[in-house]
């Protein structure tokens, strides 16, 4: 008696490459997960021992580091764009923990200090004051460091999107 021959089903098979592929690329979304769940669980504890915003504590820490820090200084330490730094300052400055001055040689810049409540403010603050994620890609070495810049490269020209939200802080995105 011949073979039966089976109906084409309505769904065609996998192959197995398709198959791990898309196995890999859920454990590498797994990663995704676990990173931003991590920046923002330590953005929460932030907010809440200290009472201010995760980049708003970053701030507040270049600026307490660096007396009299100005405002394209501040930028640049934080990796942002002046407007973000100067709304961060703002938000500071409108809590009283920063104070701006205009600077006495140049009447268009500003110099930024900490007042006693911001120091206050980064004695309860939980650590690392930049966040976790750019702690943790300071402590890769650089090969590492290098080939997950030239991977995520990859994936952000996948995603087809601009690069205008690497100036914004992951805290307020």
């Amino acid at each position: 008696m011949p073979a039966k021959k089976s109906a084409p089903s309505a769904v065609a098979p996998v192959p197995a490459t398709d198959a791990r592929r898309r196995e890999s690329a859920a454990r590498v979304l797994r990663q995704f997960r676990i990173v931003f769940n991590a920046v923002k669980s330590h953005f929460r504890a932030v907010e809440k021992k200290a009472g201010v915003a995760g980049a708003q504590l970053w701030a507040l820490s270049a600026i307490h580091e660096s007396p009299g820090l100005g405002m394209n200084e501040l930028a640049a330490a934080m990796d942002v764009h002046q407007s973000t730094a100067s709304n961060l300052v703002r938000a500071l400055a409108a809590q009283e923990l920063v104070v701006v001055r205009k600077n006495a040689a140049d009447r268009r810049t500003v110099q930024l200090h900490v007042l006693p409540a911001g120091v206050r403010v980064l004695r309860r603050a939980p650590g690392p004051f930049a966040g976790v994620l750019p702690a943790a890609l300071a402590d890769l070495d650089p090969r590492t460091l290098k080939r997950l810049e030239q991977d995520l490269a990859k994936l952000i020209a996948t995603l087809d999107v601009g690069e205008d939200g690497g100036s914004i802080p992951l805290g307020d995105a």
